[in-house]
């Protein structure tokens, strides 16, 4: 053997003893929460930093996204500045999400951290409301994001046929099924194999983002004007007021940046998690804020005459592609949009399967624990499943009312920005409360300026957008275009706190303490290493 081999034999020993260190440490973290180490953490920072990336999916969510504020809402101008204000507030809301993720590295994510952050006679009402809010949302995120995806696959049909074939409701919800088994099938493999997966995700999303911009710049001949993209605003709600037109174009940055928490839901599975989670989501905010506002902006610069968009795909982005790139171009690019919303639905999928294992594995759910159980491979499979399950009945909606299918887009990020900003405020108000006393993890944005200025923006950035996407798209409200968001969001909330009031309570008690009902202490050594470790980026 060379020296050189030797060398390089010494740093991956020395790489894999770091990495057991790394594991064992996270374990005894989980441990101080009352959780035994039950997944294996395979998720490196790169894995973790694609996974956040991923999960918003600028590339096909914008595409999904964009005819709200470019065709309905208020026009080129909404697209690029509700894009613009929107991702500094999200930032903010991110920022303060990866600070609690930081604090709280569990797979219950937010839900736990709401009720770790408030006195102990509130942590049962406070994390049950918070946990449903989430579990709401999330499984809206994924039904929406492969109806999205279901939709886009057909949409190239009808592009190829030049509008020729029209999808009927069978077929978007059959393709739409297909698209949740497929993502059943891959989240009921190994974290491993995930992990390998997963990070391949960031490049194939941030590398269509770009592809995109590049090919419509480069092919479009007659581009319209800065002051046309940036300052002219078309109200085609019906509403009386061009702002509040304008705003409704906040749906598509919403929509695209939610989800934050996903990555604080595999926290159990990656390693030095109190760190890597709320890294990865301070970035992937921040990188998903600047490609995607220059990814709306390449497309409304060469959307051409509004008046023909959608066309018959339904789909601005995909005709404004297959105008400009032939359609041999667009079948390329359009191949890639739709592998990124795939990606998505894949990363939303195994992030909403751990919080139901969470919210299992504290007794939230009447299933006596069926939920939490994992399968030889240290997967949840029976909560996969269940995440398919729902998203099913909701796709089903289709074939009652394509406008309720269109609520589940404002569903998911109405939702979850609510059950993003109860925690936020609760640690405002209680960090200090002899009950809570609330410690900060590693990211941390401390007690000055930014630890009151950040998170306070946060809560009324979502108080605000909250609002707006629970309001009509379209005037005079009917029962064909109402947002039936709210109505669905407040009637889950109102059952959950039945159930609570009538049986919930009696088994549900906040996060539990799993190790001090067995008797254990944090520090015993029952926390056991992976079997395997692995030496990918440090």
């Amino acid at each position: 053997m060379s020296a050189t081999d030797s060398k390089k034999g010494l740093k991956d020993i020395e790489a894999a003893k770091a990495d057991v260190r790394s594991i064992d440490s996270d374990a005894e973290e989980l441990a101080r929460m009352g959780y035994r180490q039950e997944f294996k953490r395979e998720f490196s920072n790169l894995s973790t930093f694609s996974f956040a990336v991923s999960i918003m999916g600028v590339s096909s969510s914008v595409a999904t996204t964009i005819d709200t504020p470019l065709i309905y809402g208020g026009g080129p101008a909404s697209v690029m500045w509700c894009w613009f204000i929107g991702s500094f507030m999200c930032f903010c809301l991110g920022t303060s999400i990866a600070e609690l993720v930081s604090a709280y590295p569990t797979n219950g994510g937010l839900y736990s951290a709401s009720a770790y952050l408030v006195p102990r006679r509130w942590k049962p009402i406070v994390g049950w409301t918070v946990g449903w809010l989430n579990l709401l949302g999330q499984v809206a995120g994924v039904a929406s994001t492969d109806f999205g995806l279901a939709k886009m696959i057909l949409a190239a049909a009808t592009i190829s046929t030049d509008g020729a074939y029209v999808a009927s409701n069978g077929h978007i919800v059959g393709t739409y099924i297909a698209i949740l088994c497929i993502h059943g099938l891959l989240n009921s493999c190994g974290t491993k194999i995930l992990a390998q997966i997963t990070r391949t995700f960031v490049f194939v999303n941030l590398g269509t983002a770009l592809v995109v911009i590049v090919s419509l710049y480069a092919t479009t001949k007659d581009k319209h004007t800065a002051k046309y993209v940036f300052t002219d605003v078309n109200n085609n709600t019906g509403w009386s007021s061009d702002g509040l037109a304008f705003l409704l174009g906040l749906l598509s940055v919403q929509w695209t940046m939610t989800d934050y928490d996903a990555t604080a839901h595999i926290c159990e599975e990656v390693r030095r998690a109190s760190i890597a989670a709320p890294v990865a989501i301070f970035e992937a905010v921040i990188t998903t804020g600047i490609v995607g506002w220059l990814y709306n902006m390449a497309y409304v610069f060469c959307s051409g005459d509004l008046s023909e968009l959608p066309g018959p795909s339904g789909y601005s982005a995909a005709q404004i592609l297959a105008n400009n790139l032939g359609k041999k171009g667009f079948y390329a690019v359009w191949t890639f949009v739709c592998f990124t919303a795939f990606a998505v639905g894949a990363t939303a999928l195994q992030a909403n399967a751990r919080t139901f294992h969470a919210f299992s594995r504290d007794n939230g759910l009447p299933d006596r624990g069926l939920f939490a159980r994992l399968a030889p491979n240290k997967v949840p499979v029976y909560a996969v499943w269940l995440v398919i399950f729902i998203s099913i009945c909701m796709g089903l909606l289709q074939f009652a009312s394509s406008v309720a299918t269109v609520a589940i887009f404002a569903l998911c990020a109405m939702a979850l920005d609510t059950s993003y900003a109860i925690p936020i405020a609760c640690k405002l108000i209680f960090r200090d409360h002899p009950e809570v006393m609330y410690k900060p993890g590693p990211f941390d944005l401390g007690r000055g300026f930014l630890g009151h200025f950040v998170p306070i923006v946060a809560v009324t950035w979502t108080t605000f957008v909250v609002i707006i996407l629970a309001l009509p798209t379209v005037m005079p409200v009917d029962q064909f275009n109402m947002n039936y968001a709210s109505v669905i969001t407040c009637g889950v909330l109102i059952l959950s706190w039945v159930w609570y009031i009538a049986g919930g309570r009696k088994h549900y008690h906040g996060p539990r303490n799993i190790i001090a009902e067995e008797g254990h202490s944090p520090d015993s050594e029952f926390v056991v290493a992976p079997e395997t470790t692995s030496t990918e980026d440090k």
